[in-house]
């Protein structure tokens, strides 16, 4: 591993610019290398999970990935091109601009439940920005990572993309290595690990972790097409999703009509949920932790409603429920559920609300559901997340032209689109004085002329 760094990195310093066609046509090689291998990396995951859905694995792992790698071919010409900057009265006719370089070998660590998707946004950002890439597969996903590294072989130029395969040892040792910059989503307590190695080499880090995401459905806002919203979000992957709904406030007037909806809803969404369409919790250790949050919950007085007409488990398919007067004493109000449980709590006043979210640590992502734009306009300036999106869930990831990224514990930093660019590039200044320039009349002896001259500068 570290010999195959050494050979990126003196790759990086002899080609310390890639040309746009360089990079573009790696770009195009990744495609490719999806388009073609659609089916195998549908059944790689699907083994992984013991069952993926395959059409999630297609909307939201390869679409996504080929969306991001169309929209950075099209963009990279612009984001390359040295942007100007104004130069102060003082110094004109000098010109400024800003020159976005390359920083050389950028290294990923990609978690278990996209294991596509999450390893190609940032190889995109940083081939697009022209550094080579070091990718450390998740060793939960043995099938889809050794798949990865095969097709990556085959498919792409030598010297761009490095794919490494290991347990929990060799994430630590790839984590220590000095890359230029490192990324890496998870949970919170690996990415301060990670964090602390890249710390030894002064590597900059972006985190994109998780926390607990809040999902509100307003007053007035229609009861049925909100949960369907909320439950797409929620049990998509089967809740495995860091942007999941992780806790819902439901205005009181909908609470009649609540529990009897998210059933309705969540068996039309999965008529035949033990068989098909509705995927597995990844491997046993994530099935135990997740029945480990719900027996806590239950035992402390947390009232469990399976939301499937039939409720008994089958392999790791855990079937959805919610959890009906939680309390912060209760671990699944402590921990990110990544599963697909839900506390939900019944409110008056947003007010309540806004007071409940901003006592816990900021979350990755805040959905709102409501056509009032008071409640709007509160949420979005008495409360901090890493995104929003509204009269939905967990869509503002798909696009391409919104920072990605998360606020204190769930994160820092940012990617996708022109941001993922910048993060893997130094923006560099360039400042260039004309042959007419004035600065000379600062320069030493100072005299009366020099103090005039300050004088005006400094202005009043």
């Amino acid at each position: 591993m570290k010999q195959e760094f050494n050979h990126f990195r003196q790759l990086a310093f002899e080609q310390s610019y890639p040309a746009i066609s360089e990079r573009r046509k790696v770009l195009k090689q990744l495609k490719n290398m999806l388009l073609k291998n659609e089916q195998l990396i549908i059944k790689a995951i699907n083994e992984d999970f013991s069952y993926r859905e395959p059409f999630e694995t297609q909307v939201a792992e390869i679409f996504p990935s080929i969306k991001t790698i169309q929209h950075a071919c099209k963009n990279v010409t612009s984001w390359v091109s040295p942007e100007k900057r104004k130069v102060s009265l003082w110094f004109k006719p000098a010109t400024a601009k800003v020159m976005y370089q390359p920083l050389g070998v950028v290294g990923v660590i990609v978690p278990w439940n996209y294991p596509l998707y999450l390893a190609i946004g940032p190889i995109v950002a940083a081939i697009a920005a022209g550094n080579r890439v070091m990718v450390k597969m998740s060793e939960f996903t043995p099938g889809f990572s050794q798949l990865f590294a095969q097709l990556c072989n085959k498919y792409i130029d030598k010297g761009w993309i490095g794919v490494i395969n290991g347990d929990a040892e060799v994430a630590a040792k790839f984590s220590g290595l000095p890359f230029d910059h490192l990324l890496f989503t998870g949970s919170t307590d690996i990415g301060k690990k990670v964090m602390a190695a890249a710390s030894k080499n002064l590597t900059p880090v972006t985190l994109e972790l998780g926390g607990k995401s809040p999902t509100i459905i307003d007053e007035g806002y229609p009861l049925e097409k909100g949960v369907e919203k909320l439950l797409f979000g929620k049990l998509l992957n089967s809740g495995q999703t860091c942007l999941a709904p992780d806790y819902l406030f439901v205005h009181q007037s909908h609470k009649e009509n609540f529990i009897t909806t998210c059933k309705s809803v969540a068996n039309t969404f999965y008529p035949d949920w033990k068989r098909a369409q509705y995927t597995s919790m990844i491997n046993n250790k994530q099935w135990e932790r997740h029945q480990h949050l719900l027996d806590d919950a239950k035992n402390k007085g947390a009232e469990l409603v399976s939301l499937f007409s039939d409720s008994e488990t089958t392999g790791r398919k855990q079937p959805p429920c919610l959890v009906m007067g939680a309390d912060d004493d209760m671990l699944i109000m402590q921990q990110e559920i990544f599963g697909p449980s839900l506390p939900v709590f019944f409110f008056d006043s947003i007010d309540e609300v806004i007071k409940s979210i901003k006592q816990r640590p900021r979350p990755l992502a805040l959905y709102l559901l409501s056509n009032d734009k008071n409640h709007f306009n509160r949420l979005m300036t008495e409360t901090h997340s890493g995104g929003v999106t509204v009269n939905d869930t967990i869509l503002h990831v798909s696009q391409e032209s919104l920072p990605f990224g998360g606020v204190g514990a769930s994160g820092m930093g940012h990617y996708h689109g022109i941001e993922g660019f910048k993060t893997f590039s130094h923006a560099k200044s360039i400042f260039k004085q004309s042959r007419f320039a004035s600065s000379k009349l600062i320069y030493p002896p100072y005299g009366k002329l020099s103090k005039l001259l300050y004088r005006l500068m400094r202005g009043r």
